[in-house]
């Protein structure tokens, strides 16, 4: 097992010298993954006509979308918890081209939500600092926050944990506060305005499924977790209290509190709302929260976009580089590869880039959805640590909603993010031959352990079925393969630290 026990003795040494994720930190990167705080939620208000759809969307959307998109991550994420997340589930269900598929579009709409978070801090701080509106300003100041994050990054992916439990607190207590001096203000009868004839349905939808989405992105950390088996099904539930009450009480108190103003419920409201119940104190306070959320999402995005190419590269997806680890355990490489996409994507509009994302995010998360059933049908007796309390048919229905949603959001988009997300998806088609064609001719070195491959009944195969191992700190690594008769040469050398059924 030579070469192969290196790579592992490599990777064991890496993340034993680091410290793992526990439950607080793990929360408080999920909650950054997919919310940071209601802030970019008041455009819900002005595209929903008024505060009764808006209000209606975060009760009732977590309810189809979120909680099941959160159940799916859970039990699929203690099945394999491994760096790559959602690629790994992929792979293990429907073979490795869909696996790379769903982690390049996945990549690409992780780099493009990332790149609005250095714009939308600085456009909260340019309300109180006009010098931001100015590009001989606003460049280099992108330019910083984007490499001083970065390096945080490098720094280790405990620290970031560390640093969004803090901002989580900074960035939630104006809002506490503001739902606490709004109370006498409350009039319930504003909640339930709306204008049926306002209602841009578009960016209505668009909102809510940014707001609610990315459950499934601290996956892609799941080698970094400690007791994944445990840690992540209550890490997950949670984060869906702490995202829904982060957006519920801020709108309750705001359209509660104050008339309707269509024109002034848009991304940077809550401030305005803020000195309007509190006074100018807690504008500032809030200014300064939603300033330090965009970091925290920021930083979050980031550690699971780096730690997914480095789970891709630990299966031989990626050239081997890509999982090369700095001394603090972080993946360098994979690091600087996501910085240099937000740096390159950063011009682009707000809604441009939101409309984009939205529509590879959604393209992803239905290939999940089928992965989740497919492995339910196929490997009922695969080791789960979490499974979802539902037989084959109940987990096929949790997921129909969810879909649905999907294909709406994907229905609503322009032909300009059509065209563009149709080159994504071309791109990737033509890139996983290429990187296999590299990889046959050995002009870079990739990892011998092998990504998942695809059940296929019509072909005598060897199936690993399941990989467990109880290590002395951490959760077993496992990944689901079956192996065509060609390959069962392959599947013999395979390293017997790891216990191996075969069939």
């Amino acid at each position: 097992m030579g070469e192969e026990g290196l790579v592992n003795d490599v990777k064991n040494k890496a993340t034993k010298s680091n410290p793992k994720l526990k439950l607080l930190p793990l929360i408080a990167l999920i909650f950054y993954d997919v919310s940071g705080g209601p802030f970019g939620v008041e455009d819900s208000v002005r595209a929903g006509g008024g505060p009764l759809l808006s209000l209606l969307g975060f009760l009732i959307f977590p309810l189809f979308w979120s909680i099941p998109e959160a159940l799916v991550t859970a039990e699929l994420a203690t099945t394999f918890p491994e760096n790559g997340g959602y690629v790994v589930w992929i792979s293990a269900a429907f073979g490795p081209f869909w696996g790379f598929q769903e982690g390049f579009w996945k990549w690409f709409s992780g780099v493009m939500d990332n790149a609005l978070y250095p714009v939308l801090f600085l456009d909260y701080l340019k309300h109180s600092l006009p010098i931001f509106n100015r590009l001989v300003a606003r460049i280099p100041a992108l330019l910083g926050i984007t490499v001083s994050l970065t390096y945080l990054n490098y720094r280790g992916l405990h620290i970031v944990g560390f640093s969004a439990v803090l901002l989580a607190i900074f960035s939630l207590s104006p809002f506490l506060v503001m739902g606490i001096l709004s109370i006498p203000r409350i009039r319930p009868r504003r909640w339930l305005v709306v204008d049926f004839k306002n209602v841009d349905w578009r960016g209505y939808f668009n909102s809510m499924f940014w707001n609610l989405n990315y459950w499934d992105k601290a996956s892609t950390v799941a080698g970094e977790v400690e007791d994944p088996g445990q840690t992540f099904p209550k890490a997950l539930l949670g984060a869906v209290v702490l995202v829904v009450s982060s957006y519920l009480i801020p709108l309750l108190a705001g359209t509660g509190a104050l008339s309707f103003n269509p024109s002034g419920w848009s991304d940077g409201y809550f401030a305005e709302v803020g000195m309007l119940i509190g006074g100018s104190w807690l504008k500032w306070w809030i200014q300064a929260a939603a300033a330090m959320s965009n970091l925290g999402l920021f930083e979050a995005e980031m550690s699971s976009d780096a730690f997914q190419l480095l789970g891709m590269s630990e299966i031989g997806m990626l050239p081997a580089i890509f999982a090369s680890r700095s001394k603090y355990g972080t993946p360098t490489l994979s690091i600087l590869c996501s910085a240099t996409g937000v740096i390159f994507l950063s011009w682009m509009s707000f809604q441009e880039i939101l409309e984009f994302l939205n529509f590879l995010y959604a393209l992803g998360m239905l290939l999940e959805f089928a992965a989740f059933i497919k492995l339910r049908i196929k490997k009922p007796d695969l080791s789960r640590p979490y499974r979802v309390p539902l037989q084959t048919f109940g987990a096929t229905m949790l997921c129909v909603p969810p879909a649905i949603l999907l294909l709406l959001v994907m229905c609503l988009a322009s032909f300009k993010t059509y065209l563009v997300s149709g080159a994504v998806v071309i791109i990737g088609m033509f890139l996983y031959p290429a990187l296999n064609h590299v990889k046959d001719r050995k002009w870079i070195e990739f990892s011998t352990v092998q990504p998942a491959h695809p059940v296929n009944d019509d072909i005598e195969h060897s199936t690993v079925l399941e990989q467990h191992q109880v290590v002395k700190d951490e959760a077993s690594v496992s990944l689901l393969s079956a192996l065509p008769s060609s390959n069962t040469e392959e599947a013999s050398e395979i390293s017997p630290e790891g216990v191996q059924k075969l069939d």
